[in-house]
């Protein structure tokens, strides 16, 4: 599937095919080696991510490995996402000193809301708003308000799921 589809995005119709046909394979082959969209494709539940550059042997081959449990993609996709793990792994810790301001600005992104909205609820400026999340993004270690939402949430996640050595 490829991510820019003519009436919605293929990560929003990978993500309603999922939800209704979860046993479905689904690889994402696009031209785009964002590594935003790459993250949203996989969270959505893509079994795989190929450029279209990827020559028709090895797309076949890609093919086969998904219908055996494998996730295929480039070389060069598994590289973007294994420096992020790193990254993320590396600045953890770097959430703890987000200030409390900080932490509420975040929160609302990771709600949806736009600076503009955020800036009239928190009664600041835009431009106050768009300074700290500057400072979010420096402090994790992001480019972009969603992978800063991701690392929000999945923080917000992690507190609450109980320790599995705990029994």
């Amino acid at each position: 599937m490829d991510i820019f589809l003519p009436r919605m995005s293929g990560i929003e119709c990978l993500a309603r095919l999922k939800s209704k046909l979860p046993q479905l394979q689904i690889v994402i082959l696009t031209a785009m080696e964002n590594q935003e969209l790459l993250f949203m494709a996989l969270e959505a539940g893509a079994d795989g991510y190929l450029l279209k550059r990827t020559k028709p042997a090895d797309l076949r081959a890609a093919l086969l490995d998904v219908l055996n449990g494998g996730v295929p993609m480039t070389s060069q996709i598994a590289r973007r996402l294994i420096e992020s793990f790193r990254k993320r792994a590396k600045g953890e810790d770097e959430s703890l000193n987000l200030s409390a301001r900080e932490g509420q600005i975040l929160q609302l992104v990771s709600q949806g809301h736009s600076n503009k909205l955020i800036a009239d609820k928190l009664g600041m400026s835009f431009e106050t708003v768009c300074t700290h999340l500057k400072r979010v993004f420096k402090k994790l270690q992001v480019n972009s308000r969603t992978e800063a939402a991701i690392r929000y949430i999945n923080s917000k996640m992690s507190e609450q799921r109980p320790d599995e050595n705990e029994g």
